[in-house]
């Protein structure tokens, strides 16, 4: 089994500690999403299990040994950390060729990539000549070169525009489909969201949650339920007799808090009220997240004031 494994993992930069005593594994077979604030040590800690770092102390392996003994490792592992990271002055497939050469990838393999990645058509131009999301194409067709089975992107959504987003969305769950070991680290809760199966959050160095997506979500949001009625007074003393927290909107709509679609469904429907709209309210990861992270922001910007009343 390829997996990433990540133990006791720190790092320390001139007296400050950037990853702290991380143990974690990314398994094969799903894609997990690396979240957490600016400085939580996402970057930091993809760098170690890459060998571009070497830790203060741990270990950081990919399929049981550290990146830095994989022979031709372009084959076992593909990375995408920097957009930037060609050289402008040559072609995409001069770019390619020559980490094909370096580990012995077949040449064809070029320009399957470049096809994959949307790029054929312009292979042959230079890299500086691309705008951000064609770079990033491009790095994300250097990572998939080798036919890896473990796979890091760091922000694979960076720069591109909608199509590109829907490609990469779709990339990753196919990489995951296939077996491959998948880790994603962003920033758009909402794109994370939309591929990721798993979860690893960190916080200031630390690991503050190692879980599939739905437990994440669903143990730190509470679950609400929508409803609205012709007689909203009555719905909310039917509320009030069955000790159901709500809150009372406009036109007779009241959300139910800590409450399931069904159990309100089947209290309204024995009361006699005619139901207008019953909707669950489900909870999305950036609620999730922003209540798990709110304390291990690093860089927060202060609240707006209030502005005060005119008398």
């Amino acid at each position: 089994m390829t997996s990433i494994d990540v133990q006791d993992l720190t790092k320390e930069y001139g007296g400050k500690r950037a990853v702290d005593h991380l143990t974690f594994s990314v398994l094969p077979g799903r894609v997990t999403g690396f979240l957490g604030p600016n400085g939580a040590g996402k970057s930091t800690t993809m760098r170690l299990v890459l060998g571009l770092d070497r830790p203060s102390s741990g270990t950081a392996t990919v399929g049981g040994r550290p990146y830095a003994t994989l022979h031709e490792p372009l084959r076992h592992v593909g990375a995408l950390l920097d957009a930037q990271a060609a050289h402008g002055s040559r072609t995409a497939r001069d770019h390619l060729r020559a980490l094909a050469a370096s580990n012995r990838i077949p040449e064809r393999r070029v320009d399957e990539v470049l096809e994959e990645a949307g790029l054929a058509s312009v292979a042959r131009r230079r890299v500086k000549t691309y705008s951000l999301g064609m770079r990033q194409r491009l790095g994300i067709a250097a990572a998939l070169l080798g036919d890896p089975p473990v796979v890091l992107l760091d922000e694979p959504s960076n720069g591109l525009d909608p199509e590109g987003i829907i490609w990469i969305r779709e990339l990753m769950r196919r990489l995951a489909r296939e077996g491959r070991t998948v880790l994603v680290s962003s920033h758009l809760m909402n794109e994370t969201a939309s591929f990721a199966d798993h979860l690893v959050v960190l916080g200031r160095g630390r690991l503050l949650a190692d879980t599939p997506m739905r437990e994440f979500i669903h143990a730190r949001v509470q679950p609400r339920v929508r409803v609205r009625t012709t007689n909203g007074g009555a719905l909310g003393d039917l509320f009030a007799r069955h000790g159901i927290e709500a809150v009372e909107g406009e036109d007779g709509l009241w959300t139910a808090l800590d409450a399931r679609v069904e159990d309100i469904g089947r209290l309204t429907s024995a009361a006699g009220l005619q139901i207008l709209e019953l909707a669950a309210e489900e909870g999305t990861l950036e609620q999730a997240y922003l209540d798990l992270t709110a304390a291990e922001t690093e860089f927060a910007a202060p609240p707006t004031p209030t502005q005060p009343q005119e008398a």
